[in-house]
């Protein structure tokens, strides 16, 4: 059984949401962090960026004690507020191509350890250790962990009853993305999303994987250095945003390779031909249609590469997954590429229909050669994690792709 619970939210100022919400800060290039420093005092970003007028090059924790003391000192002066009442609160997202709605709540730490809540991708244990100082530097939490469940009547009713009152929030933010929340004020209502989470089997982790096992650290870590731990302080659980599968929007990224391994484009060819059968499009864009198919640009011209059914064995739901049948077959044997996370050979482009792109980078040669194909689905990407196996690197870029400092979670 799930836990989730309600929290007490620390959260903008009704008429400042729109100003203070970000995205995630690896998400701008460095002119766009620049602007939105200089021009939005409320941003988010001055939180997370405290140096910035101070023209600072701290890092560590005399970094993260700066983090701490602006977000003091937006709490003081009104920009954040804090909830008085722990609530469940339903979160909508409305891009131009997509739309979600799920319940943003405490998710337990707990359940991560038990493997209630799912994982299908490997963390880096550096990163998973610095995040976890982070927390325990700055005291909150205000990026959610993307999860999600199977589609389920009644939470979706709770959702569609609460979506159908006045929000919270609404606004509108500089990509054309809208925002509303909702708070669930009703203590019934509460008590029955409550129960209905805790009938759910599993959760499953879809964005977020690094920031689950940090608050996890973080929750062993307090609970060690507290002799009166009891299961509910509030680092036992970590930010949530929980959506229906249905809502998901998963797709991939494609593979560009700076090299051919020192191998000719006909000697690269001819040894793709053992476990491929290939068809050359010319200058005809090609999109993969089917699993096993990818598509590929080199020299100036598309192919596709269908696997044979012949020469490569699957043994379980990993080695199905066409992201390791490109590695298995291609990238590791014939282009020399071991390292998916480290190689500097190999980049990843995300985004569906992303061929007109692998087209460019390979025509400006920065790159030898582009590897499209479909990505994994829901149901791949669970019975991965059903099966404690993990995907490689790069396997699925999922939406939605969440805001900080909408909703933050102090510990």
């Amino acid at each position: 059984m799930a836990e989730i619970l309600p929290f007490k939210a620390v959260r903008p100022a009704k008429a400042k949401a729109g100003l203070v919400v970000s995205r995630s800060y690896q998400d701008y290039s460095k002119a766009e962090i620049a602007a939105q420093l200089e021009n939005n005092p409320y941003s988010f970003l001055h939180i997370i960026n405290p140096e910035y007028e101070l023209q600072d090059q701290n890092v560590g924790e005399s970094r993260f004690k700066m983090i701490k003391e602006r977000f003091l000192q937006y709490k003081q002066d009104g920009t954040f507020i804090k909830d008085k009442k722990p609530f469940y609160y339903v979160y909508k997202i409305e891009t131009p191509h997509n739309s979600c709605c799920g319940i943003i709540a405490a998710a337990s730490a707990e359940d991560y350890d038990k493997n209630i809540i799912k994982k299908h991708e490997d963390t880096i244990v550096h990163r998973e250790i610095l995040f976890k100082e982070y927390l325990k530097v700055v005291g909150f939490n205000a990026e959610p962990v993307l999860l999600t469940f199977p589609d389920n009547t009644t939470i979706e009713s709770i959702i569609s009853e609460t979506t159908a009152t006045t929000a919270e929030y609404e606004f509108t933010t500089t990509d054309s993305e809208k925002h509303y929340l909702w708070k669930i004020s009703n203590p019934e209502t509460a008590e029955s999303l409550r129960s209905e989470f805790a009938s759910i089997g599993s959760l499953y982790i879809a964005d977020g994987h690094h920031r689950s096992a940090s608050s996890t650290l973080f929750a062993q870590e307090s609970r060690a250095n507290n002799p009166n731990h009891t299961g509910k302080e509030p680092y036992n659980y970590f930010l949530s945003y929980i959506i229906p599968e249905k809502n998901l929007k998963i797709d991939g990224f494609s593979r560009l390779i700076s090299d051919l391994n020192s191998h000719s484009k006909e000697e690269f060819l001819f040894l793709l031909k053992k476990n491929f059968s290939i068809k050359n499009y010319e200058e005809k864009i090609f999109v993969p249609a089917e699993k096993h198919e990818f598509s590929m640009y080199l020299d100036g011209q598309f192919y596709s590469l269908q696997l044979k059914k012949t020469g490569y064995q699957t043994e379980d739901s990993r080695s199905k997954l066409d992201a390791v049948i490109l590695y298995d077959n291609i990238l590791k044997p014939i282009l020399g590429i071991k390292d998916l996370r480290n190689d500097k050979r190999i980049s990843y482009f995300p985004g569906k229909d992303n061929n007109v792109e692998i087209k460019r980078q390979v025509d400006s040669g920065k790159f030898a050669v582009g590897f499209a194909m479909l990505p994994p689905g829901i149901t791949e990407i669970k019975q991965i994690a059903e099966e404690n196996l993990t995907m490689p690197p790069k396997s699925t870029y999922i939406e939605p792709k969440l805001r900080s400092g909408l909703t933050i979670y102090e510990f």
